[in-house]
């Protein structure tokens, strides 16, 4: 088991497949894009196979999210999925992904065994989302959404972020939109992993933001700790239910004491949390030809010394110097 001297046991496994993304949102990365990793950093489709197959089968993870960057722009997604579907337990298994690609790719994936789906979509408003994204895509999400829904990857997630001047004005319109589509909307705190490190507390739109504009049109019930479990979402039945809408408070509302997740970048570093500042290779042991039993050795050793908290609390909190893109969210 992934357990840490805080009493938690890991057993949520969040995959970063690439650190390559086709938008440019601007709370994530610059306009230019970064510098890629080169190709022979990244782990090959065999070496990620091989460690979820660790992880589940001597680790005791029992949920794997495949993460980017874009997570669809990794040629070999379908058969890696297909390949861990195949696993003995199998793990549930979902994506974290921009929707741009998910309309030639949402029935393939629910084929295979991926059991749903978390679409990142910030507005309803085309020429916002291009100002967000830099490109103009904003169909091809929507269309996305909708083939993910169609094949049957549900509950399909949608993940937004307010950002002030922008679509801060938008949470009772994304959730009137998102009931509508039999979508589960949850709002997420903008967090400190830009690469530019232009993110400031001050003036971020916090949960209590988003809650007092969502309340001008809707009745939210709390669904309660106990249904929340370890989930980063803070979830209310949306007037009276059967829909739900979250809230992802990481900065205002940290809910590292409940933490489950452990974290594999796209070159095979272990993370114990999305604000750590160290990692822990396990690519080195892959190439090294190490038996499974000392990789298993390595990753347990990593999430023994997983900290307390994210530190965000902190005055002197520094950011992670890897951006979001490069670590999974």
């Amino acid at each position: 088991m992934l357990v840490d001297t805080y009493g938690r046991t890991a057993t949520d496994l969040r995959v970063s497949l690439t650190d390559r993304c086709n938008l440019r949102c601007t709370y994530c990365m610059p306009e230019e894009g970064l510098q890629w990793l080169a190709k022979p950093d990244l782990l090959t489709d065999d070496e990620i196979v091989r460690l979820i197959r660790i992880a589940v089968t001597q680790l005791g993870v029992t949920e794997v999210r495949f993460t980017g960057g874009e997570p669809l722009l990794r040629p070999g997604l379908v058969s890696i999925v297909e390949r861990c579907a195949a696993l003995a337990p199998r793990p549930r298994m979902s994506l974290t992904t921009n929707g741009i690609g998910l309309k030639r790719t949402a029935t393939a994936l629910k084929a295979v065994g991926l059991d749903r789906v978390n679409v990142s979509l910030d507005t309803l408003r085309p020429d916002v989302f291009k100002t967000l994204t830099r490109r103009d895509r904003h169909q091809d999400v929507l269309d996305g959404l909708a083939a993910a829904r169609d094949a049957g990857l549900t509950p399909v997630k949608v993940n937004s972020v307010l950002m002030p001047g922008l679509n801060d004005d938008e949470a009772p319109d994304l959730l009137a939109w998102a009931v509508a589509n039999d979508y589960e909307l949850r709002f997420i705190e903008q967090m400190p992993l830009d690469a530019q490190h232009g993110w400031k507390r001050d003036g971020m739109i916090t949960a209590g933001d988003i809650l007092e504009s969502l309340r001008t049109r809707f009745t939210l019930t709390p669904e309660g700790d106990e249904q929340r479990g370890s989930a980063p979402a803070e979830r209310w039945l949306v007037d009276g239910g059967p829909h739900r809408v979250g809230v992802i408070a990481s900065v205002t509302r940290p809910f590292c004491r409940a933490c489950d997740r452990t974290r594999l970048t796209a070159d095979g570093q272990v993370r114990t949390c999305l604000f750590a500042r160290e990692e822990t290779d396990l690519r080195g042991a892959l190439r090294s030809e190490a038996p499974d039993e000392e990789i298993a050795r390595i990753w347990k050793v990593a999430m023994w010394g997983k900290k307390a908290g994210s530190g965000l609390d902190d005055p002197s909190f520094l950011q992670p110097d890897r951006p979001m893109s490069a670590i999974g969210g």
